[in-house]
């Protein structure tokens, strides 16, 4: 059941450009290459804290330059800054006292928070929600 809300929700996104600043380029790329991966198990070889490395792997793979840190912080100062959540943008969520967490948004739920790919997520790849409160930076890739 929570599978099918996120891919309802997901598909209300669409693949469209919109939203990108009128470039004309699609982010779809990163989410697509992201998602191959969901339900999977660790692919980067990194034994924890994975998540940066986990964003960096989809960004190359889809043909953008990442940040090359193992930080999830380091997404705060990478690309374009955008004020909310978009598809296709990084998020980069604070995880209190436990430092923090990266992943790519795939949607938008009807409350404006963002369902965000990630990698770390209960040790695997995961699309899940996340309150949008949590989320201090959207940046899109270069």
């Amino acid at each position: 059941m929570k599978a099918q809300r996120l891919h309802t929700a997901n598909a209300s996104m669409g693949n469209s450009s919109e939203g990108f600043g009128g470039s004309g380029f699609s982010m779809s790329n990163v989410v697509s290459e992201a998602r191959r991966y969901i339900g999977r198990g660790n692919p980067t070889g990194r034994s924890r804290l994975w998540c940066a490395r986990f964003m960096n792997m989809v960004l190359q793979r889809s043909g953008h330059q990442g940040t090359g840190s193992d930080m999830a912080r380091s997404f705060a100062s990478y690309g374009r800054r955008v004020s909310g959540p978009q598809v296709g943008a990084i998020a980069v969520m604070s995880r209190g006292r436990r430092g923090g967490h990266v992943g790519v948004v795939s949607g938008i739920d009807a409350q404006g928070n963002p369902i965000i790919i990630s990698g770390n997520h209960g040790h695997r790849v995961a699309e899940a929600k996340y309150s949008r409160g949590r989320v201090y930076a959207y940046v899109m890739p270069n």
